[in-house]
């Protein structure tokens, strides 16, 4: 008789443990068991972009500022979601996903549609990305990317030189700084200047001196917290005909030297997180 209860036991112990990882589990798989490698790598992704993983260096990156699953996060202008493809379900169960993407109101006429390409790629997948809060960000106007002081940690991922073509860069920071809770991460990937490299160099080529982000960043009251060079490329000598956008994955000039752009691959790149002093 014992030994019959203690099988029973055991059944029950087992049913349970089927039921909780079957509740657990959707067609991505259960988010909190899945790494920031194996989301990079995930099905869900399109080949270009896991493609990209070679270059961009996302898991790296993400470990180097951070990112834990249990964050609230906040991805400055995402774009289509290159990032978001990888911090989204890793955050789904646990943390929390704002995307401070641009305005419908933007008065630039790449912006909105480039929005409504995010919000369609996220609704699309309500399993993967159902949690995500999308926010409009359009200084001075629209700067509410999340409730003041809640957030772990913010990223922006080669965002900074638009800022700088716009003259709002200290606007954006501040914003950041403001959303950012008290030991709070601000990161940073942005093309790399060379240092002596002028504003005139930084307003027209993409490409921004490490220098200048962490004088911004500090005006808006950050503290530098480290650098990693992640995402160097040696080979990037930084001046090109059309700027940073010369070199893949945009190939502004077509056919043109093409393979020489294709062999010196995407920018040089810094890589810089920031902390919000307690």
């Amino acid at each position: 008789m014992k030994f019959s209860k203690f099988l029973f036991t055991v059944l029950l112990a087992a049913i349970a443990l089927s039921f909780t990882q079957f509740s657990l589990a959707d067609h991505h798989g259960d988010a909190t068991a899945k790494t920031l490698a194996q989301w990079a790598e995930g099905e869900h992704r399109s080949d270009v972009n896991r493609t990209r993983n070679e270059s961009r260096n996302p898991t790296e990156t993400l470990k180097f500022f951070g990112l834990a699953a249990n964050m609230t996060v906040i991805e400055i202008l995402p774009s289509r979601g290159w990032y978001t493809e990888i911090i989204a379900p890793y955050l789904r169960d646990h943390g929390k996903y704002y995307a401070a993407h641009f305005s419908p109101n933007a008065s630039a006429s790449y912006m909105p549609p480039n929005l409504r390409d995010f919000e369609e790629k996220i609704t699309a997948d309500p399993g993967l990305y159902g949690k995500i809060t999308v926010r409009h960000l359009n200084p001075p106007n629209e700067v509410a990317i999340a409730p003041a002081e809640t957030a772990d940690m913010a990223l922006t991922f080669r965002n900074v030189h638009n800022w700088i073509m716009a003259g709002q860069e200290h606007e954006y920071f501040a914003t950041f700084y403001k959303a950012l809770k008290p030991g709070g991460m601000l990161g940073v990937v942005e093309h790399r200047a060379k240092p002596d490299a002028g504003m005139d160099v930084m307003r027209t080529s993409g490409y921004v001196t490490e220098a200048y982000v962490r004088e911004v960043a500090a005006a808006a009251g950050f503290e530098f917290a480290g650098s990693s060079e992640l995402n160097a490329n040696p080979k990037d000598p930084t001046v090109h005909p059309e700027g940073v956008w010369t070199l893949p994955p945009n190939y502004r000039m077509g056919d043109v030297d093409r393979e020489k752009y294709l062999a010196i691959g995407e920018s040089d790149r810094m890589t810089l997180k920031f902390v919000k002093p307690l």
